[in-house]
């Protein structure tokens, strides 16, 4: 690194001298040769971590962390220079990021109770160079060059490693989310997201575009040593030695894909980084004191954990509200000149980022990526809705939902969340089946060929209904399934046999357990007064019987909108029903279904009556009625059928979606990352997900329970 090899007493010196109780102001020529240790340079794990303890006690007084995210800054400024940049520049920049990477984790991850205490201002006494600091915090200067440097500065093979480690420097300094509640509060700490919150709409909107190209164009590192001379000397292991071993666990620095010249793999350690950077920056909600509230009048402290949701408010997160007016522009034509105007949105090339999506939906946080930007930006909801290759993001979709036993719960809800914010446009719901898929090779209970995209879809739903109903006994689940159904309902066009006879096969399982249900309750009802187990058992029974009946209700509905808007074009639909009209009898009656079973009928009696009158000798094979159906579909008129108000579902957050999505990003960060955060420090995954709703425009609204 431009310096003599160092010995482990320097090295032992030198970093005893940082964690220390001496004070050294930020002019003394120890910050260089500290920040100049060559990358074998290496401490035994417990000299580590006794070294972090060191600075955790000494930090108070010495200000060292502060001090070295000031010189941190500073080469971050130098190495975003418009001449050319010395290699010893950006050396300097990545022990300086990966060494305080190292002691920032420590310190966050070792606060008392969950208080953080960081110490990221310097003493009244230093002398302050005015030139870089001003009037800004040291947190402030800090992310602005970090952030400045990931979006201006390319990934190249002299900047490859900086990048990643400013990348995980990012996740680090953040996770001081990881000690808040699941439900953020006024005096949560977490110094480093206000201060990204800070920067200028220019540097978000520039940064939000970065971190998207990065994740759509993949960057890796060309294979060539001599490019990396700075990093490799001959042993695999030594880039990871910075500071100790520790830090190969600490801060990830995946040498693996550096040197290996067959293996592409899907991951990529600079994509990876970048969407957990975005999806940490655009779900986080910063808790503000109203304005009219009065600490005098309520005897409540601004700070404390007593005041309500109502007296407190969440501004606007700059990063979130970027990707949600960002438009559309070519790949090639990404301006960050462009990008750098704050009142110009952000441009992003919509196409490659859609077939990028499209290829990594087995990844939860492409799915979370998906929903932010088909939930939050209509310009790119627009976009996927006129694609014609709807199968890119589908298929991958319906082979997770699929594969149901793999995913987990939350995957499943953002997968099903998304499929419901596609149906609410009917152009979608009738393009769908127009695509003809020749075979699906993940299918394996049945051999589906030359299925539209549409029956497979409506399959796959009804599919993850029945595995709920044996598995998950979620109503959101549920709920979710059969409002996309029904927003798909008017528009289906030639379902398939099998989707046809899987619909109808819905109504007859709920109804069994409907049945199973509704007879224990008659039967107990007689000794139930004297038996408090027993009212109580009934209490829930009852109200899973009416949870049944809703969605009974519900399946009726799609049949009846089928059968009201598309039965011409959708014979296999009315032989299925014809294959099992006995299902419908016994709920003739039934004061919630009467009407709507009448309609059924209504088909059943008009195409039965066809048959009749041209019975034939030996009976009907299944594809003369299929011909007589389809021949007498063109004759059929919906003047005899009871018109009913056309379902469309919509899907909404509720007011706090943050007390959900803050905790799920950061899952899905830790999981993907390769160092662990202390679990007794973590408060953020104590709580259950918040309920959301679906508003199905007439009024009515289906509650979700609690996300399991």
């Amino acid at each position: 690194m431009g310096a003599a090899p160092s010995t482990p007493y320097t090295v032992e010196r030198l970093v005893g001298t940082f964690v220390g109780d001496e004070s050294l102001p930020l002019s003394s020529d120890f910050w260089q040769k500290l920040l100049e240790l060559p990358f074998d340079a290496e401490l035994p794990f417990e000299r580590v971590h006794e070294a972090c303890q060191l600075l955790a006690k000494n930090n108070c007084n010495t200000r060292h962390l502060a001090k070295i995210l000031f010189h941190l800054a500073c080469y971050l400024q130098e190495s975003m220079s418009t001449s050319g940049v010395p290699l010893l520049v950006y050396e300097k920049a990545v022990n300086a990021v990966c060494f305080t990477s190292v002691f920032l984790k420590h310190l966050i991850e070792s606060a008392q109770d969950g208080v953080l205490v960081l110490y990221l201002y310097l003493q009244d006494n230093e002398s302050i160079p005015k030139s870089i600091l001003g009037d800004q915090t040291i947190e402030i200067l800090v992310m602005r060059n970090v952030l400045n440097f990931i979006a201006s500065v390319d990934v190249s093979p002299n900047t490859y490693f900086l990048h990643l480690e400013l990348l995980n420097f990012m996740i680090i300094a953040m996770s001081t989310q990881l000690l808040c509640e699941p439900s953020p509060r006024s005096n949560d700490v977490n110094p480093f997201l206000d201060a990204a919150m800070a920067q200028d709409g220019h540097l978000v909107s520039s940064v939000v575009c970065k971190l998207l190209l990065n994740y759509i164009t993949r960057p890796r590192v060309p294979f060539n040593r001599a490019s990396y001379a700075m990093f490799y000397d001959g042993n695999e292991n030594s880039v990871l030695n910075r500071v100790g071993s520790a830090a190969a666990n600490i801060v990830l620095l995946p040498f693996s894909y550096l040197i290996s010249s067959s293996s592409e793999g899907s991951r990529n350690p600079i994509a990876d980084s970048s969407l957990d950077v975005l999806l940490v920056l655009i779900h986080y909600r910063k808790c503000l004191v109203s304005e009219g509230y009065s600490v005098t009048e309520n005897q409540v402290s601004a700070s404390s954990d007593s005041l309500s949701k109502e007296d407190t408010y969440f501004p606007d997160n700059p990063y979130c509200m970027a990707l949600d007016h960002a438009t559309d522009c070519e790949l090639d034509h990404v301006d960050f000149g462009d990008n750098a105007h704050s009142d110009q949105h952000v441009k992003l090339p919509f196409s490659p980022l859609f077939d990028t999506l499209g290829m990594c939906l087995s990844n939860e946080t492409a799915v979370l990526l998906l929903y932010s930007l088909l939930q939050g930006n209509s310009t790119f909801l627009e976009y996927v809705l006129v694609r014609t290759d709807m199968d890119t993001l589908l298929m991958p979709i319906l082979e997770a939902l699929y594969d149901t036993r793999r995913r987990t719960a939350n995957q499943i809800y953002m997968l099903l969340i998304i499929l419901l914010i596609l149906s609410q446009d009917s152009s979608f719901n009738a393009g769908i089946h127009k695509l003809i898929l020749p075979t699906i090779p993940w299918y394996k209970e049945r051999l589906l060929l030359q299925s539209s995209l549409g029956s497979l879809m409506i399959i796959i739903l009804i599919r993850t209904v029945q595995y709920n109903l044996s598995k998950l006994r979620d109503v959101y689940l549920y709920t979710t399934c059969l409002a996309t159904l029904a927003n798909m309902a008017p528009h289906i066009h030639h379902l398939s046999a099998y989707a046809s006879q899987r619909l109808v096969n819905l109504f007859h399982i709920l109804s069994r357990k409907y049945n199973k249900l509704s007879d224990p309750r008659d039967n107990e009802l007689s000794v139930a007064e004297n038996n408090s187990i027993e009212i109580s058992s009934l209490v829930d029974m009852s109200a899973e019987l009416h949870i049944y009946t809703d969605f009974m209700r519900l399946v009726l509905e799609i049949i009846n909108a089928i059968l009201t808007y598309a039965l011409p074009r959708n014979p296999e639909v009315v032989y299925a029903i014809m294959q099992k009209q006995d299902i419908f009898q016994p709920f003739k009656n039934h004061p919630r279904f009467n009407e709507l079973i009448e309609n059924i009928y209504t088909v059943l009696d008009f195409f039965n009556s066809r048959m009749d009158a041209q019975r034939m000798d030996g009976g009907w094979s299944v594809n003369e009625v299929l011909q007589m159906l389809i021949v007498n579909c063109r004759s059929w008129r919906v003047d005899g059928m009871k018109m009913f108000t056309q379902l469309h579902f919509t899907y909404e957050q509720e007011s706090h979606p943050e007390e959900f999505f803050i905790p799920y990003v950061w899952q899905l960060v830790l999981s993907r990352c390769e160092f662990e955060f202390n679990a007794t420090a973590r408060n953020l995954f104590l709580a259950d997900i918040p309920a959301k709703k679906l508003d199905n425009g007439v009024g009515n609204t289906f509650q979700n329970s609690d996300f399991d």
